[in-house]
């Protein structure tokens, strides 16, 4: 999805920026949620987006419910401004044609409020207990949830768990139908080719491994009501592979995505996978994985650990891919239109 592999001495694989969210948290940067092509019938010409939806369903349009869009973050500087971007474009696009975006909150598991509280919607909730995430911060996340919704008063019935770094770049839908949710099919999370060390968490009585729907808790879009009783099972699950050494050995970074797959299946839900939810580079359009190259155009996230990128990034050079010029014409439009952001450094 990002480009031919040659592009003079500007290497394809420079344009992680447009991995989506935390999925390559060592490497990406910024994402884009993509459009959800509607269509009358079945019979428009346009390639059925759906991977895998149950049947009785196929026919039937989307939810008409809104969703609230909730996204964890930490009060890191390197966090605060990716949620500043996508909130910019979360307002911008709530309100247009086509969208059922309803409020938004930035659940911040840092245990305490900082400067962003009064420019984004931000409900503070504790950070696991000291050490229990082995350095592996994003096992938060599950928790964070947990505590947010048993104590938050959240009006929409459907909720779309977000990360930082990602941007809407079209208004979004509701993709999920009733008690099936909808999310984004990730070609790396393969319960299948992990099945010995799957059964460890999901045992046969609850059915084949193929049970377990090739995704992590974000992008999701799932009705409020089913989250509430996932997200305590995918605290346990999480805590309970980071414990094992073979699990946390085998899915590293990607550990927590397994647990709420993992989570899901355990309580009977299957997730309507829709390849159009969002752009997932980094990797070439042959498919193969291009992050942690250097070439002569970069933009890397984590290159901006202890504060934000500066306004007006350079376009990337001719040739590559229109999505990821777009990427940086957004970013740049956020940058210079959110207040203070080159001395809105840190906490």
């Amino acid at each position: 999805m990002i480009g031919r592999k040659t592009m003079g001495r500007a290497s394809p694989l420079l344009f992680v920026l447009l991995a989506l969210g935390f999925f390559f948290a060592t490497y990406n940067l910024l994402t884009l949620v993509i459009q959800y092509k509607r269509s009358s019938s079945g019979s428009s010409g346009i390639p059925d987006p759906v991977i895998r939806m149950p049947t009785n369903l196929r026919k039937l349009g989307k939810s008409n419910s809104k969703f609230h869009v909730a996204l964890t973050a930490t009060d890191a500087p390197y966090s605060q401004w990716q949620c500043r971007i996508m909130y910019y474009w979360y307002k911008k696009m709530k309100n247009m044609p086509g969208s059922d975006m309803g409020k938004f909150t930035r659940v911040l598991h840092s245990g305490k409020g900082d400067h962003l509280m009064d420019e984004i919607p931000t409900f503070v909730v504790d950070p696991l207990p000291e050490g229990l995430d082995r350095g592996y911060v994003v096992l938060n996340r599950p928790w964070a949830f947990v505590q947010w919704l048993e104590k938050a008063t959240i009006e929409e019935e459907y909720i779309l768990m977000a990360e930082p770094d990602h941007i809407f770049a079209n208004p979004l839908p509701n993709l999920a139908h009733g008690d099936n949710p909808a999310g984004f099919p990730f070609f790396y999370i393969k319960p299948t080719e992990h099945k010995k060390i799957v059964r460890k968490f999901y045992p046969e009585e609850k059915g084949p491994v193929t049970d377990i729907d090739p995704i992590g808790n974000s992008p999701v879009i799932i009705k409020k009501s089913l989250l509430e009783e996932i997200s305590p099972t995918w605290v346990n699950v999480s805590l309970s592979m980071k414990d094992d050494p073979e699990t946390d050995k085998a899915f590293g970074w990607v550990l927590e995505m397994y647990a709420y797959a993992v989570a899901s299946a355990l309580h009977g839900v299957r997730h309507i996978l829709r390849k159009d939810f969002m752009l997932q580079p980094p990797w070439d359009l042959e498919g193969e994985l291009t992050y942690g190259k250097i070439g002569e155009w970069r933009f890397d996230k984590r290159s901006h650990l202890s504060g934000p990128p500066p306004k007006n990034l350079s376009l990337p050079p001719p040739g590559v891919p229109e999505s990821v010029v777009r990427l940086v014409t957004m970013v740049n439009e956020a940058t210079a239109n959110i207040p203070g952001w080159d001395s809105l450094n840190s906490g």
